[in-house]
C-alpha cells in the first residue's frame, strides 16, 4: 500500500511541471505574437495588397485597360518597341511585359533623356501607345514597403524576412497551446462579448490558416537567408558587351530576332522582352514545362543584328539550390496559378493581417477583464497599444521609415 502510495505520489509530482511548460508555451506564443504586432500587422498588410497590386494599378491608371474583345492573336512584340522608341519624350525603350490578364495592357518600360524610368501602356494586338504610367505606382510602392521598406535591400530585407522567425515560433506555439486544434475547423463564432469573439475568429482563422502561415514563415526565412549571402548561384547568361559600333535594330530586324527565339524555344509562353541595347543582343522569357520557377528561368538569347541564337535555358535544368530559390516568390505571392491562386493567397493574407491583429486584440481584452473593466471593442486598440510597452517605438519607428523612404522614392532620390 505503501509503495502504491509513493508511486502516486512520485507521477504527480512528475505530473506538476506540465502546466508550468504550457504556461511558458503561453507566454512565448504571446510575446511574439504581441510586442511586435503593429509592424507585423503592417508587413502582412501590404504584402497582401501586394498580390493584388498590378489589379490595383488597373483600376487607377485608365490607360493600362482593354477590352479583352479587341485582343486578337499573339503579343505584338516588334510593333509595340518601335512605338515605344517614337513616342514624344522616350529616350530608349528597355523591358516589354505581357499583360496580367486579358483586359490588361502591355506595360513597356521606358526612360527619358534625363534617366528617369516610367511605363507606357500599349495595346497587345495593334501596338498601339494607349497612354503612360508612373514608375512608382501601385505595385512599386507595395513591393518595396512590403519587402525592404524602402531602405537599400541589403539593410532593408533582412529585417523584414527575419519576421518569419516569429511567425514560425507563433505557428509552433499555437499547436502546443491550442489544444486539439484539429476539431477547431468548424467552430461557430461566439456573440458573449468582445474577448470570446475575437478569441473564436483567432483560433478559427488560425486552423484553417495553419498551411499557409507555415508557407509565407519558410519562403520568408529564405528570403533571410539570401539577403545574408545565401542565395543561389546565377543562371547562365550571355556577356553583355557593346560593340565598338552600335547599332540601332529597326523593326524588321527585331521582328525577325523575336522570330527565330520563337522558333529555337517553341513553347515558350513569352512574359518579358529585353530589347536590345548597344549589345544587339534580344532576350525572351517566360513560362515552359517547369513548374513554380520564375519565368527567367526559362530564357532565350537572340543576336538581333543576325537573328543567331545564342543561348537557350530552361528552368528544367536549374540544380536544387536554384530551385528553392526560384520557387520562393511564385509560392510567397501566390502569382503561379494566375487568378485561381492569386485570390486565395490575397484572402489568406487577410486572415493572416486578422491573425495578428486578432491576437493582440485578446490579449488587451483579457488584461480589461482581469482588471475588472468592462470588455468592449474599442478598447483593443488601445490595450494593445500599452501592452507592446517599449516595443511599440521600434514598430512605429520602422513603419514610419517606410513612409519616409517612400517620398525619396517618388521624388526619384533613390
Amino acid at each position: 500500500m505503501d509503495m502504491a502510495r509513493g508511486i502516486e505520489s512520485g507521477a504527480s509530482v512528475r505530473a506538476k511541471p506540465a502546466p508550468k511548460a504550457a504556461r511558458t508555451w503561453w507566454t512565448v506564443h504571446q510575446w511574439v505574437g504581441l510586442k511586435l504586432s503593429l509592424f507585423m500587422t503592417f508587413i502582412l498588410f501590404t504584402g497582401t495588397l501586394a498580390v493584388m497590386s498590378a489589379e490595383i494599378d488597373w483600376l487607377l491608371q485608365p490607360s493600362l485597360r482593354v477590352a479583352p474583345s479587341s485582343v486578337e492573336g499573339p503579343v505584338a512584340w516588334a510593333a509595340i518597341a518601335e512605338n515605344a522608341r517614337g513616342y514624344p519624350g522616350v529616350a530608349k525603350a528597355n523591358y516589354i511585359s505581357a499583360p496580367t490578364a486579358s483586359a490588361f495592357a502591355v506595360k513597356v518600360t521606358v526612360e527619358n533623356e534625363a534617366g528617369d524610368l516610367f511605363f507606357l501602356h500599349a495595346h497587345p494586338t495593334t501596338g498601339e501607345i494607349q497612354g503612360t504610367g508612373p514608375w512608382v505606382g501601385a505595385q512599386r510602392v507595395l513591393r518595396n514597403m512590403h519587402r525592404h521598406l524602402n531602405l537599400p535591400t541589403w539593410l532593408g530585407v533582412p529585417i523584414v524576412s527575419s519576421l518569419a522567425f516569429l511567425l514560425l515560433i507563433s505557428l509552433v506555439t499555437s499547436l502546443v497551446v491550442y489544444k486539439k486544434w484539429w476539431r477547431g475547423f468548424t467552430k461557430p463564432l461566439r456573440r458573449r462579448d468582445a474577448r470570446t469573439w475575437w478569441g473564436d475568429f483567432h483560433r478559427l482563422a488560425g486552423v484553417w490558416s495553419l498551411w499557409f502561415v507555415a508557407l509565407i514563415a519558410l519562403t520568408g526565412i529564405w528570403y533571410f537567408i539570401e539577403s545574408l549571402g545565401g542565395d543561389a548561384p546565377p543562371h547562365p547568361r550571355v556577356e553583355r558587351e557593346a560593340p565598338l559600333n552600335a547599332v540601332q535594330i529597326g523593326e524588321g530586324s527585331l521582328a525577325a530576332a523575336i522570330d527565330a527565339a520563337m522558333a529555337a524555344y517553341p513553347g515558350l509562353k513569352v512574359e518579358n522582352v529585353q530589347l536590345p541595347g548597344e549589345d544587339g543582343v534580344l532576350e525572351l522569357n517566360g513560362e515552359y514545362e517547369a513548374v513554380l520557377v520564375r519565368p527567367r528561368s526559362n530564357a532565350v538569347y537572340v543576336d538581333a543584328r543576325s537573328a543567331k541564337v545564342l543561348l537557350k535555358t530552361d528552368g528544367r535544368d536549374l540544380n536544387l539550390h536554384q530551385r528553392i530559390g526560384e520557387m520562393a516568390d511564385p509560392l510567397h505571392f501566390g502569382y503561379f496559378g494566375g487568378y485561381w491562386t492569386k485570390v486565395p493567397w490575397f484572402l489568406f493574407g487577410l486572415a493572416m493581417t486578422g491573425l495578428s491583429l486578432s491576437g493582440a486584440a485578446i490579449y488587451s481584452l483579457r488584461i480589461a477583464r482581469e482588471r475588472g473593466d468592462r470588455v468592449r471593442l474599442r478598447r483593443s486598440l488601445s490595450g494593445m497599444w500599452h501592452g507592446m510597452a517599449r516595443w511599440r517605438w521600434l514598430s512605429t519607428a520602422l513603419i514610419g521609415i517606410g513612409f519616409v523612404f517612400l517620398v525619396f522614392l517618388i521624388l526619384g532620390i533613390q
